[in-house]
């Protein structure tokens, strides 16, 4: 039955010959109901959320949507990113141009899980095998971590909006973007019925360790007042810590440091022990923190860096400066409250916002492409249009973000087009649609639209919530698009282009300006915590966005200067945001995917008509059919039609003219398209029809080529081959001719021999001659010493004259270059040779002896012939890692099934160890190779078995690195007296480790030398023997762990508050005596007497 309903229903709705609402509703729910998600309205992708897993995304599909045409496999997600990277290269309709593919829908109709396919396919279309396509695809798990949230619509749902722009230059891809809007920053402190705080908090507490949840001071989550003291099912929470695991890993895979980490974990437990603060006055009418919050404020601030008495001032009071004098405001209970909710909520913006400044410093560019010209494709993920039973100052903004994509459709769905048929005399039957641009004018108008009354309200100082709905009031009182509230509330009601949704203003005003005190900024400037310093020091652009630098400490003074300068509003860095996005889309060529939700419960194969029926109505799905169906949705120039497809014509020099668009029309089988004054208007498909004639050209053009160049060939072989028969042909014949001559001369001599012999006179003795002096020999000049001293090219031998040059020849000049060249090449390769080794000498020697010695794996500087040969005859999965010759890394050389493999090792900017090609760092190379051993390396997904040792014949692997000298245990390595290896290492391998061992053992052994040359001897093994001790230094500072620097104060107030627990009855799940591991001997030392400190 599905079958023959898929088969029967058309993939693309505008081929439908009957077109209403009941025949799209069918026809959608149909290809639902047979798991056809995707469906296309001409260009435009239609994605329905199945809310369950579905086999279309693995490899083999993804391979079948590379450079293929439309109508030749079904609907995908994937089609879409192989078409606007195929028009960002030129390849299609169009020149190179920029590419943005805008993804739209409700919350929870999977825009997000879009993205990320269409970030996926995009990677795998531009594969240049480079570690930076891996760590832009580690960016989205990153950003969902921190920016999504579950809500009553979605388990996922972005709380903040992005846009990624991909640049490239050619093929590959060069670098990454990301723009950010509006996080939700008020979910921090305050989460709805059924919904979460953000997914990092829940994902901190299911990954780390009960030792790390000590080292950032947290406790059971239950305890926190900013997650609802709620948590999750065991089944989740194991869900959870996988998704923490993948988010550490994200952030080595970019590029972020771990103190960098530590530093940010540190700050986020910091915001939920902040929430648990709570005030009650004194007798005085001065606020103080009430005795079980003590310990939670003592948190609060070593997890900060800075002092508990000024963050409590901080908290309870405000310091104004009027005429030089310093005056004291204390805070009710209730600003004291809103001191606290805002300071934890700009800590976590700063610190989401400061993770996307990161990942657009890390992934950007490379300096030497500034001078290139890098195309884009940019995806935009922004949240989803919202009605909740209470809305607030976030949904209006995430609406109003709504309204501008759906005005961005409109116009260039139905605007641009319908104003370009009229302009040249096109006949056409206009199609209405909703257009809403009477609802951004409501909001964006100045100065009588929501967001500039707003404002004029945040800048009064006596103006309130409801001050500014009896402006809205006032002012929208006959707008059709609004209406005023019947209740006393302080609610509004506007008319969006999707429906009625009723804002609660309560909050409006101190939102829009989300203040924070002068004092904490300054305070938190002075934080010993390097990243929150780093944090408030930044600025913020005119869009929001972070701007971090570095910027020398101020003092309190100077910084409430400095920060009483004006600020933007939220609404208007927003509003600003909102421009300069619309510019980056509306100058490039967009592609539209339009998601829908089938239901609300979030099931999978249900459908509900009315739900699915109100998305289609009011995102105009139906009138977008129709103009699909019966418009031109491509309307190229003259000009720009006849450069692209003037070689259809196969003719030089093609005027660009309006008929030459008209002859190159005639050599195609094209037909319904229109000519108008200075255009063309063609429907969707004929772009892939002119793409195929095109390729059917450059396929002749490349058969061409192929012939031309195999006759080139075969002429050049045949002219070089009869030559080459020619001169062993004349060669052949000198050497008979010599053989001739020289049986000549043999019978000359033999018949004069004869002669003699027949002669009977007797023979006489020669009469020997007088003796002369000896000569002495001549003296060489010192031309001819220069000449036997260099090494001289090997000179051709003579020729005959007779015989021509031919390219076999070499001459002399030709054998100079040559030789001139292959020494300039071999210095080339001793110099990569010599900087790979200093840089092994100088970063990462520490990090890979062990013990003295190098693991047996490890094999130093060979190439990769001698790797194969000492693989040859290893079993399946035997492995060695050397260190490469040309270039500042490693390789791992693997024995798989055919043949031997070879995949590079990267060393990231933070000094984890990544694989080329894997999406998975390590912190050390034994890491890597443990983590192999049990999961296979891709595509090939074989793992590692056994490693292969030291077992050449000839020198040791690691004779490039024998100057190393590093401290072992003598009894590790134990040489017999016949030179034997009795240890378990192979011969070669405790030869190395010999080279290794302590100067001092290493006396003994060495021959008898001159007193002098014995003292310089021991300098050298003294200066060798210093290095070595810093050598174990050194290593046990890279071992040790990272903490956070107030970790002491940390533990001590943790304590406090598990004690106060204990004594309400709270059953702790950690004890804070425990020992945690890699604690340097100093903080030993203060954890130890703070406990005893506290016994006391």
């Amino acid at each position: 039955m599905c079958s023959a309903a898929s088969s029967a229903d058309p993939a693309d709705l505008a081929t439908l010959s009957q077109l209403d609402e009941t025949t799209l509703l069918d026809v959608l729910s149909r290809r639902f109901h047979c798991d056809q998600i995707y469906s296309y309205i001409g260009d435009i992708l239609v994605a329905i959320n199945p809310f369950k897993y579905l086999p279309l995304y693995e490899k083999s599909e993804s391979e079948k949507y590379k450079s293929c045409s439309k109508d030749s496999l079904p609907p995908h997600i994937y089609a879409v990113a192989d078409r606007a990277y195929r028009s960002m290269l030129g390849r299609l309709a169009t020149g190179p141009k920029n590419q943005c593919i805008v993804i739209s829908g409700e919350s929870g109709a999977g825009k997000t899980e879009s993205t990320k396919l269409l970030l996926r396919q995009i990677m795998e279309l531009c594969k240049g095998n480079s570690q930076l396509e891996r760590q832009i695809l580690q960016v989205n798990p990153l950003l969902e971590a921190f920016g999504n949230a579950q809500t009553v619509m979605n388990d996922n749902s972005s709380r903040f909006g992005k846009y990624i722009q991909l640049r490239f230059h050619s093929t590959a891809v060069k670098g990454a973007k990301i723009n950010e809007y509006l996080l939700e920053k008020s979910r921090v402190v305050h989460q709805d019925e059924g919904e979460k705080n953000f997914h990092i908090f829940y994902y901190m507490f299911a990954g780390i360790s009960a030792a790390d949840q000590e080292v950032y001071g947290l406790l059971e989550p239950k305890f926190y007042r900013y997650l609802n003291h709620k948590y999750g099912s065991d089944e989740i929470i194991q869900q959870w810590s996988k998704k923490y695991h993948e988010v550490c890993n994200a952030l080595d895979m970019v590029g972020f440091l771990e103190q960098e980490l530590v530093d940010m974990m540190t700050i986020l437990a910091g915001i939920l022990s902040l929430g648990n603060i709570l005030f009650e006055p004194q007798d005085t009418g001065i606020l103080k923190v009430m005795d079980q919050s003590k310990g939670w404020l003592k948190a609060a601030a070593s997890q900060f860096g800075v002092e508990q008495e000024d963050l409590l001032k901080c908290l309870i009071c405000t310091m104004a400066v009027t005429r030089g004098e310093s005056i004291q405001r204390y805070h009710t209970k209730q600003q004291a409250e809103d001191a606290r909710d805002s300071i934890a909520k700009v800590a976590y913006g700063r610190v989401f916002g400061w993770i996307v400044s990161k990942i657009n410093q890390l992934l950007a560019p490379k300096e030497e492409m500034d001078i290139v010209e890098l195309l884009e494709i940019g995806i935009l993920d922004i949240f989803g249009f919202e009605n909740f039973a209470v809305n607030r100052y976030e949904q209006m903004c995430i609406n109003l973000a709504n309204e501008q994509l759906q005005y961005f459709f409109n116009h260039h769905i139905f605007l641009m087009q319908q104003d370009e048929y009229r302009q040249e005399g096109i006949e056409w039957e206009l199609i209405t649609f909703k257009d809403n641009k009477p609802i951004l004018n409501l909001f964006l108008a100045k100065p009588l639209g929501v967001f500039s009354l707003l404002d004029e309200q945040t800048a009064f100082p006596q103006a309130t919530d409801k001050t500014f709905v009896d402006k809205l009031n006032n002012a929208f009182k006959g707008n059709p698009h609004f209406k005023i509230g019947r209740s006393h509330n302080l609610v509004f009601t506007i008319v969006h282009y999707a429906g009625k949704v009723q804002y609660n203003a309560s909050g409006f005003l101190e939102k829009n300006r989300d203040t924070i005190p002068a004092s904490i900024r300054g305070l938190f400037i002075n934080s010993i915590t390097p990243l929150l310093s780093v944090l408030f020091t930044a600025t913020v652009s005119r869009t929001g966005t972070l701007m971090a630098h570095q910027r020398p400490k101020l003092s309190q003074k100077k910084q409430d200067n400095f920060n009483s300068t004006r600020k933007q509003s939220v609404g208007a860095q927003f509003r600003h945001s909102l421009g300069v996005l619309m510019e980056k889309m509306f100058s490039a060529n967009p592609h539209f995917i339009r998601c829908v939700k089938p239901n609300t419960n979030k099931l999978p194969d249900q459908l509900d008509s009315k739900i699915f029926m109100d998305q289609l109505r009011y995102n105009g799905l139906l009138e977008t059919t129709r103009i699909r169906r019966d418009g031109y949705s491509w309307r190229p120039f003259f000009e720009e039609f006849v450069k692209k497809y003037g070689i259809l014509l196969i003719t030089p020099d093609v005027p660009l003219t309006k008929e030459s668009c008209l002859a190159i029309l005639q050599t195609t089988d094209l037909n319904e398209w229109r000519t108008g004054k200075s255009r063309l208007f063609f429907k969707h498909w004929h772009q892939d029809q002119l793409a195929k004639c095109i390729e059917k050209l450059e396929k002749a053009a490349l058969i061409i080529q192929k012939s031309y160049k195999r006759f080139r060939c075969q002429s050049k072989y045949k002219v070089l081959l009869a030559e080459l028969q020619n001169q062993r042909r004349l060669e052949i014949e000198r050497q008979i001719e010599e053989r001739r001559q020289i049986e000549l001369e043999q019978e000359i001599e033999r018949k004069k021999q004869e002669m003699e012999w027949k002669n009977e006179r007797p023979v006489t003795q020669p009469v020997p001659l007088p003796r002369k002096k000896k000569p002495l020999p001549r003296p060489r000049s010192a031309a001819v010493d220069m000449f036997h001293q260099a090494v001289k090219p090997p000179v051709p031998r003579p020729r005959s004259k007779l015989i021509e040059a031919t390219p076999f020849d070499n001459s002399r000049d030709n054998m100079n270059t040559s030789w001139l060249q292959e020494q300039a090449e071999k210095e080339l390769r001793i110099n990569k040779k010599r900087a790979t080794i200093r840089w092994f000498k100088e970063t990462q020697a520490r990090k890979v002896v062990q013990n003295g010695t190098f693991p047996c794996w490890f094999h130093g500087v060979i190439t990769r012939r001698e790797s194969e040969n000492l693989l040859e005859n290893q079993p399946l999965g035997c492995f060695l890692i050397r260190v490469s010759g040309s270039r500042e890394g490693y390789t791992l050389t693997f024995r798989g099934v055919d043949r031997c493999r070879h995949y590079m090792i990267e060393m990231q900017p933070n000094g984890k160890y990544v694989i080329l090609g894997e999406d998975r760092a390590h912190s050390s190379l034994p890491d890597l190779v443990e983590y192999y051993k049990t999961v296979g390396i891709q595509p090939f997904m074989e793992a590692l078995t056994v490693p292969c040792g030291q077992k050449c014949d000839s020198e040791t692997d690691y004779e490039e690195l024998k100057h190393f000298l590093v401290k072992i245990k003598p009894q590790e390595t134990t040489v017999g007296e016949n030179g034997a290896n009795v240890s378990t290492h192979d011969r070669v391998h405790n030869e190395l480790s010999q080279l290794f061992m302590p100067p001092e053992s290493q006396l003994s052994v060495q021959p008898q030398v001159p007193p002098v040359m014995r003292r310089i001897a021991d300098r050298k093994l003294q200066f060798a023997a210093v290095n070595s001790e810093n050598w174990h230094e050194d290593d046990h500072q890279e071992n040790k762990r990272t903490f956070p620097r107030l970790y002491p104060s940390i533990r001590l107030a943790m304590k406090e508050i598990q004690q106060l627990y204990e004594k309400q009855g709270f059953a702790m799940q950690t004890s804070i005596d425990e020992e945690v591991p890699g604690l340097p001997p100093k903080q030993v030392k203060e954890r130890h007497l703070s406990t005893a400190l506290q016994k006391k």
